[in-house]
């Protein structure tokens, strides 16, 4: 999970970035709209400090993105309003130790891309967020 909330609860074990300058509701319009068609992919990109890190998921017609605080890349089929994308190759678990190792320290930036592929008569679209 990706959250604007600027602290992290002891609870908040699945938690990639804190701090994000963007949530569901933030993204914008038109990336919103294509990433609600049928077959569309999302590549979601992690960096920090030259650590890179990609995880595959797929959008879906049923995706709400209306959280105002919240972006949640899931494994399952599972929609809220906090969900940017489902069926995702991996979780925050899976994510290298070497990642996450950057990610627990406070003072770490991170970039977060977000890339649509699309039906081919669709061309692909992109949004980044920081932490």
């Amino acid at each position: 999970m990706i959250t604007k909330e600027p602290h992290l609860l002891p609870s908040g074990d699945c938690i990639v970035a804190i701090a994000a300058n963007k949530a569901a509701a933030d993204l914008n319009p038109e990336f919103k709209q294509a990433l609600n068609q049928p077959n569309t992919k999302l590549t979601i990109t992690i960096e920090a400090d030259n650590i890179y890190e990609t995880i595959h998921a797929s959008g879906s017609a049923e995706l709400q993105l209306t959280h105002l605080t919240d972006l949640v890349i899931r494994k399952s089929n599972f929609i809220c309003n906090r969900t940017l994308a489902i069926q995702a190759d991996k979780a925050s678990n899976n994510l290298s130790r070497t990642l996450i190792e950057k990610l627990k320290n406070p003072q770490q930036k991170i970039k977060i891309t977000l890339t649509l592929t699309s039906t081919p008569n669709t061309s692909p679209n992109s949004n980044t967020t920081h932490s």
